[in-house]
């Protein structure tokens, strides 16, 4: 279980929390984690489990239809589910994609998808990456061509996360080519217009339960009112939302480092090996504390990130290097905690096996560690 009660990130409201998503998790989510694993994809009945227990867009306000929660309550969920292993998109809903439709929607928009977000009636996606274009979100080639008041769109995006369960994308797309960062907007789809296709749910090293697809967009139309926030305007929108999705990995992959430690520290203590546990051993004992105090380096910082959001504060530079601190963590707690099973830890009946396949992807997406490292440079 993860500790919490030393947390200065989160008050009683959000400990009592953490004891409900333990609940609901432990109920909908740990006894089928491996189908989810075997099937690559988490049933729409478990989201609407965790929807009706008000578990999902917590902090949309209680106008849209919400809870009007803070975004620690977001965190807990994602500490939560991170910590016991599953790779359900959840996370992609709670902290990106409610904030995209609350801040950025119509009134109509809201309307239409935000009770059914927190329901978990209505999955959504967003759709950025391209074959190729990852990282440099500029070189997107998807267009969104205007034809009366509507908008025509062409192109194909991929590695996109919630992409066979989504009920509405929201897409990427360039609307006016020739103006670059500046001609593109977020334009928003629903899986039944003609035109939009799921391609194969692709066959991922790790984070086996998170369904992730290739969309296509083939003459897809759809109405100029479905632009999410202001035409043209969506290079800007997704930076705006770049501190909270950043935070959100880091979030995550400090839970899994521990996760990971603590796998260590109990298989070393009851393996034994040359007549002791493997934990007597002095090189055991050693990696470990390293790793210990890491951790609590790690925790200490990830609370004071939290407060900052919390607060409004976070910039994009600090919650970058949030993202590339804790993933680079998560991959050396998880990396060394698999040598720690030795053998075992290549075994996928071991949680180690599973942790460490899924961490590998943290340094990747949400920007790569690399351009981490380049945003804030641009900060010194």
């Amino acid at each position: 279980m993860l500790a919490s009660s030393y947390r200065t990130a989160y008050n009683e409201d959000h400990e009592a929390f953490r004891d409900t998503v333990r609940k609901v998790f432990a109920e909908h989510l740990t006894p089928h984690m491996d189908a989810h694993e075997a099937d690559g994809i988490v049933p729409r009945e478990v989201w609407k489990s965790v929807g009706d227990a008000g578990m999902l867009c917590m902090t949309v306000k209680e106008e849209n239809g919400g809870l009007g929660l803070d975004f620690g309550f977001n965190c807990v969920l994602t500490e939560e589910l991170s910590y016991l292993g599953s790779s359900a998109g959840f996370t992609l809903q709670n902290d990106i994609t409610a904030s995209y439709f609350e801040r950025l929607g119509t009134p109509e928009q809201r309307e239409k998808y935000l009770p059914g977000m927190i329901s978990g009636d209505i999955i959504t996606a967003i759709a950025m990456t391209e074959p190729g274009a990852g990282s440099d979100l500029q070189g997107i080639r998807t267009t969104a061509k205007k034809d009366g008041n509507h908008l025509v769109i062409n192109g194909s995006k991929t590695y996109i996360t919630n992409g066979q369960n989504a009920d509405c994308v929201i897409v990427v797309a360039k609307t006016d080519p020739e103006l670059g960062a500046k001609g593109i907007s977020l334009v928003l789809v629903d899986a039944d217009t003609p035109g939009f296709a799921r391609g194969r749910n692709l066959d991922k090293i790790g984070q086996h339960s998170a369904d992730t697809s290739e969309l296509f967009f083939n003459d897809c139309r759809v109405p100029m009112t479905n632009i999410l926030g202001a035409e043209g305007m969506g290079f800007v929108h997704l930076m705006e939302e770049l501190p909270q999705e950043r935070l959100s990995i880091a979030v995550g992959a400090q839970a899994a480092a521990q996760r990971a430690f603590d796998e260590a520290v109990t298989f070393t203590k009851d393996r034994k090996a040359f007549g002791k546990t493997v934990f007597e051993f002095q090189n055991t004992k050693f990696t470990l504390a390293d790793l210990k105090a890491k951790l609590q380096v790690g925790w200490a910082h990830l609370d004071w990130a939290i407060r900052k959001h919390l607060a409004g504060e976070l910039t994009t530079a600090e919650a970058s290097a949030a993202k590339l601190w804790h993933t680079d963590l998560q991959w050396e707690c998880c990396d060394t905690a698999l040598q720690l099973h030795g053998g075992a830890g290549y075994m996928n009946e071991y949680a180690i096996a599973r942790l460490w396949r899924d961490a590998r992807v943290t340094r990747i997406f949400g920007g790569t560690n690399e351009i981490m490292k380049e945003v804030i440079s641009r900060s010194i």
